[in-house]
């Protein structure tokens, strides 16, 4: 048997390494992108969620749009969205998304949400018709959907992910021993579930893990077994960055290297296209993901 040489992360947190570099948001593209969603009143996760990669995205004209407003009524300790009592539920918000990408003229689009577990359809109708705008004002554009945990309402499910999307991703976030700690809302099976239920309905499957939040390697290989034999196709994996103090803190930066024999790793599994790096997001690349 053969040993992997060891690859040394970086446990020390208090300053972050040289490959976690990030430039800053600049050009004229990014400035047009970010007039369109203002003037159209919409809320992206590039924003709300403190995106490292707003920049690059946001300059090559693409954006993660976030539907049902901005307040989740989760409370994961890794994410930078706000928790609390939504207030907000529009109607006109598919038409609204709908407009703002076709002005953008984007190619292929991301759409996620927060979780709007005090709705009895989890925002499911409001899914449906943004999906379903989109495709009127933009027949050409190809969709990816990253769409929340609907706590076993598959009823919602099925109709979040009937409107013609040509993706449908749901992150798994971690490994299943850090779950209550990192979504303690959620469960690992009934997540896996979910995404066995989109691949069986006949959709093109994708899921996301964060790393750096205390898993070992063997943790993560079980996770994409796991995720293998619940159908997914696509996985992303990605640098956890703690948006602010109040949230989980980083217990180590892993090294680019890592990130490339977990992409390696991943493939020889059977998942189809793996999406690995530090700076790597559920969206980035996504225009990618269509087609594997």
């Amino acid at each position: 048997m053969i040993e992997l040489p060891v690859i040394e992360s970086s446990k020390n947190t208090t300053r972050k390494p040289d490959w976690l570099r990030v430039k800053l948001p600049i050009g004229k593209t990014y400035a047009n992108v970010r007039k369109i969603v203002d003037d159209n009143k919409l809320h992206t996760i590039c924003q709300s969620g403190n995106c490292p990669n707003m920049g690059e995205c946001w300059g090559a004209g693409t954006a993660t749009f976030m539907i049902l407003g901005n307040i989740c009524t989760r409370s994961c300790t890794f994410c930078a969205v706000a928790t609390g009592r939504p207030t907000e539920y529009d109607t006109d918000e598919p038409r609204r998304v709908a407009e703002a990408i076709k002005l953008m003229g984007v190619k292929h689009a991301v759409i996620t949400s927060v979780n709007r577990d005090e709705l009895k359809d989890r925002g499911a109708e409001i899914w449906y018709q943004t999906v379903v705008e989109v495709k009127k004002a933009s027949p050409a554009t190809t969709i990816e959907t990253l769409i929340p945990d609907v706590k076993g309402n598959w009823e919602a499910l099925y109709r979040m992910i009937s409107a013609g999307q040509e993706v449908v991703s749901h992150n798994m976030e971690t490994v299943e021993r850090l779950y209550r700690r990192v979504r303690p809302q959620a469960r690992y099976e009934r997540s896996l579930e979910q995404i066995q239920r989109i691949k069986e309905y006949g959709k093109r499957t994708k899921s996301g893990i964060m790393l750096g939040v205390g898993e070992t390697a063997d943790e993560v290989y079980k996770a994409m077994d796991d995720l293998v034999a619940h159908g997914l196709d696509i996985l992303t994996l990605g640098q956890y960055l703690q948006p602010t103090k109040m949230h989980l803190e980083v217990a180590e930066f892993i090294h680019p290297d890592m990130f490339a024999r977990y992409k390696e790793e991943g493939l020889k599994r059977g998942l189809k296209y793996v999406e690995s790096g530090p700076m790597v997001r559920s969206s980035y690349h996504a225009e990618k993901h269509v087609m594997v």
